[in-house]
């Protein structure tokens, strides 16, 4: 009898609470077929001079890895200098396309001090450059472009 109240107990509760929030899935729409078919946007060069500004790299898809299949792992790792931080809403990512296009709402949720970290981002077929933009706590900003072919 006690069992049975208890059940009766557990099922009312949970049908008066609310469900839990799903957790966010890891796959992200990056770049769409008709953002892909855009003409491409002008590139920069990159400066070598010596900065103190946050170093970006991108780890994945690594510029050797040739043609690659989607989704793609989006990994890019940020490093600060002489004890400054990454500002988290400073970071940018642009698809660079005539026009430009901000990915930078689509990758928010992946966004932390230590970088960008998305492990299925979907990508249509063909070669995409993707502009990175970090500045940190001291207002030093890094920029880097690179780009990576998905094939069928």
């Amino acid at each position: 009898m006690v069992r049975r109240g208890l059940l009766a107990a557990g099922a009312l509760a949970g049908a008066l609470l609310p469900a839990a929030p799903a957790m966010p899935s890891q796959a992200v729409q990056l770049i769409t077929a008709s953002e892909a078919a855009l003409p491409p946007g002008q590139t920069r060069g990159h400066d070598r001079s010596i900065t103190r500004a946050p170093t970006v790299t991108i780890l994945s898809p690594a510029p050797s890895a040739g043609m690659i299949k989607s989704p793609v792992a989006l990994k890019i790792r940020d490093e600060t200098h002489g004890g400054a931080k990454i500002d988290l809403d400073s970071v940018l990512l642009t698809y660079v396309k005539q026009p430009a296009i901000s990915l930078t709402q689509r990758v928010k949720p992946f966004i932390a001090a230590s970088g960008i970290d998305v492990e299925d981002a979907e990508v249509p077929p063909g070669t995409h450059t993707i502009r990175v933009i970090v500045t940190d706590t001291d207002g030093r900003t890094n920029e880097l472009d690179f780009t990576f072919s998905v094939g069928q």
